[in-house]
């Protein structure tokens, strides 16, 4: 018998690694002579990278480049055959940063594009940019002075590519973009459709989380609208039309703009690449979750990508979710055959959050006896 488990983390309380180490241990515990391949699942964030070294080859780069305030840290990213893949987390994350510094008026991309540019200069013309987690909102204008362009004031004057100076640009020049990332081809890891602006955009939507008040908020929105009026005006691209232009702060916007990115699902790009469908032809049994299973986890999330796949191939999918919620019937009609939860049998919510590792212990011992039964 062989199994895959591929869940995503509980956020809060297990990681991907944690849920696959429990897995197999009680596999191992229950049916010894039973098989199993353990793919770690992100969303784009922190872990992404993990994910990725199930390649063969695959090994970290680790580089100095600047954190989200422009101070050095050790960063990395990973590569595998022809294709380097970028976690923005990894130098722009909001995790990077103590509460008090969590002021996305000052935050910069500067350190992902330096990321970039060291994978340009290392040969590789496949990146693959994973934009989850971020501290910024500087509509990717750090990312891109990494890389080369200038942004440039009414006097002529380049300003430095943070949340608060969007305001201040009245010129793009990417006459000095790199020549290496024009040669090269940008696939952009990114589960959301937001615009760059409006109440629907990067700032309204993600900038509390990433320390904005709402006095904040409005002056960022006010850069961003004036930042996408001279992509307008001297690229002649209408910013807002770029579908997820406003996913990590607008760093998605600018991937597309400047460098062609593609926009992509997150897990199809993670599936695809990881060569999941390939340990699928021998599968018996799928065993995935998510910290919450509703409506939305069949709109293109973890459990959607791996669903598809699973129902192309006819292998059973079960899943192991911390709750339920609206709509979460939607997960049986793209291939997940039957639901565990954490809460419920007596476990409350508060439990299954504080007892998570003991709790989902519990919960995949009771799903491996069934299925061995």
């Amino acid at each position: 018998m062989n199994f895959i488990f591929a869940s995503d983390s509980f956020k809060g309380s297990l990681s991907s690694e944690k849920i696959g180490q429990i897995l197999e241990n009680e596999l191992k515990s229950i049916a010894p002579t039973a098989k199993s391949k353990t793919f770690l699942i992100a969303d784009g964030g922190e872990g992404t990278l993990d994910a990725f070294m199930v390649k063969k080859g695959a090994r970290r780069v680790e580089v100095t480049v600047s954190d989200p305030l422009f101070r050095k840290i050790k960063a990395s990213y990973v590569t595998f055959d022809k294709t380097a893949v970028v976690s923005m987390s990894e130098a722009s994350g909001l995790t990077l940063l103590q509460k008090s510094e969590q002021i996305p008026l000052n935050t910069t991309t500067y350190g992902t594009g330096e990321l970039i540019l060291d994978a340009l200069k290392n040969g590789y013309r496949d990146i693959v940019v994973a934009i989850g987690g971020s501290a910024t909102n500087d509509g990717g204008t750090g990312c891109m002075q990494a890389l080369g362009v200038k942004f440039l004031d009414t006097n002529g004057n380049i300003v430095q590519g943070i949340g608060k100076n969007l305001s201040k640009i009245a010129k793009i020049d990417t006459s000095c973009l790199v020549s290496t990332a024009k040669e090269a081809k940008f696939t952009v890891m990114c589960d959301v459709t937001n615009p760059l602006t409006g109440e629907n955009g990067a700032t309204y939507v993600y900038g509390p989380q990433k320390g904005a008040t709402p006095e904040i908020a409005n002056e960022l929105e006010s850069g961003m609208i004036n930042y996408a009026s001279v992509i307008k005006k001297d690229l002649g691209i209408v910013a807002n039309s770029i579908v997820g232009g406003g996913a990590a702060g607008g760093i998605g916007c600018a991937l597309s703009v400047f460098l062609g990115g593609k926009m992509t699902s997150g897990i199809e790009t993670l599936l695809d690449l990881v060569d999941f469908d390939k340990a699928l032809e021998n599968a018996d049994y799928v065993i995935s979750g998510e910290g919450r299973i509703d409506s939305q986890s069949a709109s293109g999330k973890v459990i959607y990508g791996i669903g598809k796949r699973c129902k192309e191939k006819n292998v059973p999918l079960i899943c192991i979710s911390g709750c339920l919620g609206d709509g979460y019937e939607k997960a049986y009609d793209i291939g997940v055959t039957k639901i565990y939860t954490l809460v419920g049998n007596g476990v409350t919510v508060d439990e299954a959050i504080s007892n998570a590792e003991a709790v989902y212990r519990t919960r995949a011992k009771e799903m491996i006896l069934d299925i061995i039964k």
